[in-house]
């Protein structure tokens, strides 16, 4: 019979995060050649997870090989390549839902010993699991650009902003040290009266609750951006600003320098490997770290063109087509 490759599409039902647009975007490049299984109807939480374990494998014979591209797959499939983005529920929980934590603490360990092969955005997350799950058949994957999609050249938006905005895009969690940046912007915003900080994204049902103000100067939530609006928004901030505490692999700092945009991003997890020498770092450690680099990217004109510079130099190194090749030659693997 032949070799057949099957793709995990229960992620397709989802709302499209980093997570979702690594699948879509090589699902994209590789679906031709391979099936796609998904459930009927939406299926979340418990339910999904019934789909994943139970139905998924009927439908997986024994000369497929089955690709799960977020985080989770049938635990029965030995011939398996697992996507992970990243294992911070097993390292730190408080971010999430009690029930979300339990269930990957209990169930990727198990999953990671069992598949043939590990897939990870970064060195950062290859290093986490080797050190977590004793396991060594992993392989980076980086997540990559639409430069078609994502440039400078992007007609404004219609969310009908100001001129001149800084700007925040990823889940309302508490990994993303939103905090941090409103704290920072409370210190910095009368120094620049025309500026706003303009914050995109929503709170995901997994995640624990941030509480932070929503009526605040010259600050706007946006809620979730779908996908198509999000160069435009890029395109149009003076500033990118990402300050996690930890990130497999940051997607929206990419996207954001492909744009144009300068960027300004902690030191957490692997944005420091993923932006290279064209973002400016700030040290979490450090109490004012991040209003420091605010405040000189805002003050100085020729720092700023420098930064849009690299950014995009270093974006045009990450092809989703490159990842999409990576991906399934290991998939075709022996």
């Amino acid at each position: 019979m032949m070799h057949e490759i099957v793709v995990n599409g229960r992620f397709l039902a989802r709302r499209i995060t980093g997570v979702e647009r690594y699948g879509r975007e090589i699902l994209q490049l590789i679906g031709n050649s391979c099936r796609v299984e998904r459930p009927g109807r939406i299926l979340n939480g418990a339910m999904g997870h019934a789909w994943e374990q139970i139905i998924l494998p009927r439908k997986v014979n024994s000369h497929s090989t089955l690709w799960s591209p977020a985080n989770t797959g049938p635990l029965w499939i030995s011939n398996q390549v697992l996507t992970i983005q990243d294992i911070s529920p097993l390292e730190h929980p408080e971010w999430f839902q009690k029930s979300f934590a339990v269930w990957y603490r209990l169930f990727l360990p198990l999953l990671a010993k069992r598949v043939r092969r590990i897939l990870v955005p970064s060195e950062y997350v290859k290093r986490k699991v080797i050190a977590r799950f004793g396991v060594e058949n992993i392989l980076v994957t980086s997540a990559g650009v639409n430069e078609e999609v994502f440039h400078p050249g992007v007609s404004r938006h219609s969310f009908d902003l100001p001129a001149h905005y800084i700007l925040f895009v990823g889940s309302l969690e508490p990994r993303k040290n939103l905090a941090m940046l409103l704290q920072a912007w409370i210190k910095i915003k009368d120094e620049f009266a025309d500026m706003w900080l303009v914050i995109a994204g929503y709170a995901g049902k997994v995640f624990q609750p941030v509480n932070f103000p929503h009526e605040m100067e010259r600050v706007r939530f946006l809620g979730y951006i779908p996908d198509a609006d999000l160069p435009s928004l890029y395109a149009g901030a003076k500033l990118f600003v990402f300050p996690s505490s930890d990130e497999g692999f940051g997607l929206p700092a990419l996207e954001a320098m492909a744009c144009g945009t300068p960027v300004i991003i902690s030191n957490g997890g692997a944005l420091p490997e993923v932006a290279g020498e064209a973002g400016m770092v700030f040290n979490l450690s450090e109490t004012e770290g991040l209003l420091k680099a605010m405040r000189v990217c805002l003050c100085d004109e020729r720092l700023c063109l420098s930064l849009r510079e690299k950014g995009l130099s270093h974006a045009s190194l990450f092809s989703w087509q490159k990842t999409a090749d990576l991906v399934w030659k290991a998939l075709n693997e022996s």
